[in-house]
């Protein structure tokens, strides 16, 4: 069941985002001259979102079936599909369950590239076999997309990866600049510092987003800017 958490009504003159699987919001921390609605399946991770970014629209429930049934309200979206089903750690000896990869990513992918007439991303982990669909890498990300652009990793610190204690958490957040209290998990896993390493850092997000703006030729300061972009996405197709 699809719960809102606030409902705002969108500006005519905002470019109009759609941020699927938003998690705590990295991506979106730097983003300007838009309205966003975020997606996210966790209760207290969206709340955790709302609070970084009060304005924002926020809908806790699913948002792969949230993306074909509202995609053509949108300028932009953004998809970061769970990514533990393609991470290369499934192939770590610890892990003595296997599963299959969750082919929603690709799903989503296709259904973006035939129809949808806006622009988007969709972004996941460098996964652990050769990607079906081929994509731009970017350190441990890949992104998929219908427009060129160009963007500089952000360096993580050290030892990335098995930060996965309190201590970890706070690691990272000092360094994505995002902070709340307390600690948060991804179902039954028991790292507190998962939420934290699955954000797109807010430089690299604000970098892709920079080029949604440029490739839409948007002045975000300019009404008349925005309204240009909605002809250009919508009324010549």
């Amino acid at each position: 069941m699809t719960k809102r958490i606030k409902r705002e009504k969108t500006p005519d003159v905002c470019l109009r985002v759609l941020n699927l699987y938003s998690g705590i919001g990295g991506n979106r921390k730097f983003w300007e001259g838009c309205h966003v609605t975020a997606v996210e399946s966790n209760e207290k991770i969206a709340a955790v979102y709302q609070e970084q970014h009060l304005d924002d629209t926020v809908i806790i429930g699913d948002a792969h079936k949230y993306l074909i049934e509202n995609y053509n309200k949108f300028d932009f979206i953004w998809s970061s599909p769970p990514c533990q089903t393609h991470s290369k750690m499934n192939k770590a000896t610890r892990h003595k369950t296997r599963r299959y990869a969750d082919m929603q990513l690709y799903e989503e992918i296709i259904f973006l590239q035939h129809f949808f007439k806006g622009l988007f991303v969709v972004e996941n982990v460098v996964p652990y076999y050769e990607p079906l669909i081929e994509a731009k890498k970017i350190g441990r990300h890949l992104f998929w997309s219908n427009f060129a652009f160009e963007a500089e990793d952000i360096k993580r610190p050290k030892g990335f990866i098995n930060k996965t204690n309190v201590a970890g958490a706070l690691a990272l957040m000092e360094w994505l600049g995002i902070y709340y209290e307390g600690t948060m998990y991804y179902g039954n896993n028991a790292d507190p510092a998962q939420v934290l390493r699955n954000c797109v850092h807010p430089y690299l997000g604000k970098q892709i987003f920079d080029a949604v703006c440029g490739r839409l030729g948007l002045s975000l300061t300019k009404n008349q800017g925005i309204r240009y972009a909605r002809r250009l996405l919508f009324e010549d197709k």
